[in-house]
């Protein structure tokens, strides 16, 4: 007896899917997929076989995962997001291996977004809705447009910084190190 739930309508050809993972209708899972724990798969979602989910994420409706994305836990994927896996892509033509995109814990994508191959996104990271991903993302920042452009530090709790890198929200203090953001 499986430790999961797997909605009759969806098909789940992978054994290494975590407790408590929900998987909707619609939803295809191929058999070397990896996915965590307590993890929340939508409907008319596809997840390609070199792909590795951590523990509770979400990937909400209409996003497909090619081979070559590993997502670690607790990241957000908003509807219709799109990730790529090959820079020069043909029909009928692979490369020996497709490009490795990582996205860090706590990462959020929104909506409608399209994450170029090849690319991490540091954790904490936040992509705005629409946002066309082509670089790499350091930890604790907001990014969106297209292509998406650094616009503001964030904390851990999600809201912006204010200029002296502190959270009026949650109160946590941080400070930039060689271009990258540190929780004091």
């Amino acid at each position: 007896m499986n430790n999961y739930f797997v909605h009759p309508q969806a098909i789940v050809e992978s054994n290494e899917i975590g407790r408590d993972t929900r998987i909707w209708a619609f939803s295809h899972i191929l058999p070397n997929a990896k996915i965590g724990s307590n993890c929340n798969i939508n409907d008319h979602t596809f997840i390609e076989n070199d792909v590795e989910i951590g523990n509770n994420v979400t990937v909400k409706s209409g996003v497909y995962i090619w081979d070559g994305v590993t997502i670690k836990d607790n990241v957000f994927i908003g509807p219709n997001v799109t990730f790529t896996n090959d820079l020069r892509p043909r029909s009928k033509q692979y490369p020996s291996e497709f490009l490795k995109t990582v996205l860090e814990e706590w990462v959020s994508i929104g909506a409608n977004s399209t994450i170029i191959a090849g690319n991490t996104i540091g954790k904490y990271a936040m992509i705005g809705a629409g946002s066309l991903v082509t670089k790499n993302v350091p930890n604790n920042t907001l990014w969106y447009g297209n292509p998406a452009k650094f616009k503001a530090y964030i904390c851990n709790c999600g809201e912006k910084l204010n200029n002296n890198l502190l959270c009026l929200i949650c109160r946590k203090k941080y400070i930039l190190s060689k271009d990258v953001l540190i929780q004091q």
